[in-house]
């Protein structure tokens, strides 16, 4: 009985997970309130140095929901366009720094008022502010 409850647990932890929303963060001292889905990913493409992307490691689900959802490429194939590539090749970007955990993430980005990420809601805290949430799919 107890493995039932326990299985019943982790199925309603990891369904609750695939439905939690992504948003995307700034400082809570940044001077940006709002930025369109557009711009948004022009900064993840290199297209746009308004803010500096943060990024959550490689193979995070919410990484991929994130590419997925707002750009409409997969992390892999955004992070190997050609205006990413020109950019670190000639030195005058470099690719967003990667996070292993949303936490250490959004400590980075709370204390950087020029940097933006994306986390899964539940992460979100007074150090930083919400400047979009990224719709899910149908």
């Amino acid at each position: 009985m107890r493995i039932l409850i326990a299985a019943a647990l982790m199925l309603a932890a990891s369904l609750q997970q695939a439905h939690a929303d992504i948003v995307v963060i700034v400082s809570a001292s940044s001077t940006v309130s709002k930025l369109s889905p557009e711009l948004i990913a022009r900064i993840y493409q290199g297209k746009s140095h308004t803010l500096t992307p943060f990024d959550l490691e490689r193979g995070s689900s919410v990484r991929k929901a994130f590419y997925t959802r707002l750009i409409g490429q997969d992390d892999a194939a955004v992070r190997t366009r050609e205006q990413w590539s020109k950019l670190v090749f000639a030195g005058k970007r470099a690719a967003p720094k990667e996070f292993h955990s949303a936490a250490d993430l959004v400590t980075a980005v709370a204390a950087d008022p020029n940097a933006i990420g994306y986390v899964d809601s539940s992460f979100i805290n007074l150090t930083v502010k919400v400047i979009y949430t990224v719709k899910p799919q149908p």
